[in-house]
């Protein structure tokens, strides 16, 4: 069973890891990350702020040496709409498990304590974007395509 806990201070470095591996494979769709280096820092000076938040919940697995997977939630706040009268709405992202560790339930682990969180909060929805090897983890878990389409404009 994947024990899950609340990612730390202690955790930065290894949540960065995690997101550069989340990122290289990711690399198809997006091409080539510019040369510039610097996200590495700006994303720990990020996790740094965000660990307190209320408005987000970063949760990690560990593994024998570092961290075996991580995963984020964020509250977005939106208008009211008679769909969704809090205008609150979950967002699941960064799910990431070291290759050395797949196969053993920690995405799906990760994925549930989310859910958990976001239920405990009365979010009616939730949504994530996910690669195809996820698209059967996830509609496991209730997730289904939107009816809005999901268009992306990169500068």
């Amino acid at each position: 069973m994947s024990h899950v806990r609340l990612a730390g201070s202690g955790d930065i470095a290894e949540l960065v890891r995690l997101r550069e591996l989340l990122f290289r494979d990711l690399a198809a769709g997006w091409g080539p990350p510019p040369s510039e280096v610097s996200w590495k820092d700006r994303c720990a000076d990020a996790l740094a702020g965000l660990l307190t938040s209320d408005e987000m919940r970063i949760v990690v697995i560990d593994g024998t040496t570092g961290l075996a997977a991580c995963g984020m939630g964020a509250v977005d706040r939106r208008l009211p709409t008679p769909y969704n009268p809090s205008g609150l709405v979950g967002h699941v992202f960064g799910i990431v498990t070291d290759p050395a560790y797949r196969k053993r339930g920690h995405a799906r682990a990760i994925v549930e304590d989310l859910l958990a969180w976001f239920d405990g909060r009365g979010l009616k929805r939730v949504d994530l974007n996910a690669s195809p090897e996820g698209h059967g983890l996830y509609r496991s878990l209730g997730f289904d395509d939107h009816p809005d389409p999901v268009l992306s404009r990169k500068s």
